[in-house]
């Protein structure tokens, strides 16, 4: 219903119930009530004219490669949010401002190969994160470890490196298997020993010879101080016991030349 032209002490009460206009569905997009789909349309980035209200978003089916900074509009009513299938290589660290009210995010059938802790960052309320069937071959546990609320994990279908580098991963998985979703399809593509060898079949002996060899932080440091600092004083007592034996070998010829001089001649 419209509002009319009324007497001046209505107005300000008949403006109260006169409905706030959204924003207009994206010409590419539909719209209804609080979802926006704008799937298989072409798209190579985020409409940014989505009405504010919105709180299911399909952009699935499209060629979005790159994620930037702010890539959204602000959407504080947001809970789904589906990207699977398009072309997306990289998300900035600062693309999911605004979105802290995301509960699921789907992110499968991509390219992805890194991601970093602060991607995921701003999704204070993300309850299930689907990163299936992309390029990952390992992945920090810290990328993960900052979502308080996830609940519902996915990472089939990558192909994971199944080296020392993945024990981080692994602890973190084992910990939290409850969230893990279609752990039979999570498994090893290198080295080709392993492949198709279950991550979660792995155990502590496993990874004993990692655990072993690897070096903590605190050893790093201790040898980047020490090895200079070694290095260094090699060269100055090599150069004292230089010093010493042609201080003993002089100290020895002249003790002969004085014992036997025709030893000593001049040449």
């Amino acid at each position: 219903m419209g509002c009319w032209r009324v007497s001046s002490p209505v107005l300000p009460f008949l403006l109260l119930l006169c409905p706030v206009p959204s924003p207009a569905c994206p010409a590419v997009c539909r719209c209804t009530p609080a979802e926006v789909d704008c799937s298989e349309r072409g798209l190579r980035e985020v409409p940014w004219n989505l009405p504010s209200n919105t709180s299911t978003l399909w952009l699935g089916y499209n060629f979005i490669a790159v994620l930037g900074p702010r890539s959204f509009p602000p959407l504080p009513e947001l809970r789904v949010l589906s990207l699977s299938r398009n072309r997306l290589e990289l998300i900035h660290s600062q693309a999911l401002l605004g979105l802290g009210a995301l509960q699921e995010l789907d992110l499968s059938h991509n390219y992805l190969s890194v991601l970093t802790p602060d991607t995921f960052l701003p999704l204070t309320s993300l309850a299930t994160l689907n990163l299936g069937s992309n390029r990952l071959e390992e992945l920090e546990p810290e990328v993960l470890s900052a979502l308080p609320q996830l609940q519902a994990l996915l990472l089939q279908n990558n192909p994971w490196m199944c080296s020392c580098n993945i024990l981080p991963l692994w602890s973190w998985l084992s910990h939290n298997k409850k969230k893990v979703r279609e752990k039979s399809l999570l498994l090893c593509r290198l080295p080709e020993q392993l492949n198709k060898y279950p991550i979660m079949a792995f155990g502590e002996e496993s990874f004993r010879q990692c655990r072993e060899t690897s070096l903590s932080s605190e050893h790093y440091v201790t040898l980047f101080i020490i090895g200079p600092f070694s290095f260094i004083s090699s060269i100055f007592f090599c150069t004292f016991m230089g010093s010493i034996v042609v201080f003993y070998h002089n100290l020895r010829r002249e003790s002969q030349c004085w014992r036997r001089p025709r030893v000593c001649r001049v040449h």
